[in-house]
């Protein structure tokens, strides 16, 4: 018979494909996570993993356990939901996740309101890129971009919507020039996501193409790509509400605009839980209030950073 507490370091290092990842993500050390799964492997009698260009791959047997593992995290999921559900106190922790930008910035401002209003809830803030998995419980309510996405079961309200254009540092501007027409863009360098991007360089603007002439700093972070554009390397696309915060940069090509809808989103059994219902409801409503700010970078109600 297996341990059920295998269970979850068995899926960690499916999900990551490493030890390494695994034990960052369960919160334990890389050799306790050799151990038990070595240990889950001996009582099953087979291999669950083999190594292929440095990534552990699911054997055939390793799959067909992971089928039934998913579904036991489903029914576990499902145990914790319908718990929560029934709970209609205000205290308690709500688990907030939200991506860099947002939840590093704006978020916790905004929820010092609901907090002094709430003294005995507990506001947990995860700060992941990544979509968090609700129906898992990994968090309660997610901040994301462009819709609840495909995860069975959410709920979820637009909450506002985010504008950005193109921005550079008057550094750079100055030794490179401003550019005054979309075609001008091609003898300039860009900032951009080294990642899947939200807001990406818009390659045609009013009917003319706008190809930088090559990619001079790229990174996986708001932050990081803000410095990046900041120190200088050349022009990227960012936030109106955090460019227009930096006193170094300089908007360019000011009829450009684009924008993404921001979603607040939770589970919709979770949902009836009264102290999560207060902090969604709670939220839609300070994103709707702070329209202006997202939109078109107003200083925001809730104060600076």
């Amino acid at each position: 018979m297996i341990d059920w507490s295998d269970i979850p370091v068995f899926l960690a290092v499916s999900d990551s494909g490493s030890h390494t990842a695994a034990a960052r993500q369960l919160g334990v050390s890389q050799p306790t996570i050799g151990r038990r799964l070595t240990a889950m492997e001996d009582k099953l009698g087979a291999p669950l993993f083999f190594r292929e260009n440095g990534h552990l791959e699911l054997t055939a047997f390793g799959q067909t356990v992971l089928d039934h593992a998913r579904r036991m995290e489903d029914e576990a999921g499902a145990i914790a939901r319908a718990a929560i559900s029934r709970d209609t106190s205000l205290a308690g922790p709500v688990v907030f996740t939200a991506s860099e930008g947002i939840g590093g910035d704006w978020l916790p401002r905004a929820l010092v309101g609901f907090k002094q209003a709430n003294p005995d809830i507990i506001l947990e803030l995860n700060i992941d890129n990544h979509a968090a998995n609700l129906a898992q419980r990994q968090a309660d309510i997610a901040l994301r971009w462009n819709g609840p996405g495909k995860q069975q079961s959410l709920i979820g309200r637009r909450g506002t919507t985010v504008g950005a254009g193109l921005y550079a540092s008057k550094a750079y501007l100055d030794a490179h020039g401003r550019p005054r027409t979309p075609a001008d863009l091609a003898d300039h360098d860009a900032v951009s996501w080294s990642v899947a991007a939200k807001f990406t360089w818009p390659s045609i603007i009013n009917g003319e193409q706008t190809l930088p002439a090559r990619v001079a700093f790229q990174a996986n972070s708001p932050n990081a790509l803000l410095s990046g554009l900041a120190a200088g390397f050349g022009i990227g696309v960012y936030t109106h509400r955090l460019a227009l915060r930096h006193p170094v940069l300089e908007r360019v090509l000011p009829d450009f605009e684009t924008s993404l809808d921001l979603w607040i989103v939770t589970h919709e059994d979770v949902r009836r839980s009264a102290r999560i219902r207060a902090a969604f409801d709670y939220t839609v409503a300070a994103l709707e209030a702070d329209s202006a700010h997202f939109a078109h970078g107003a200083p925001s109600i809730y104060g600076p950073a």
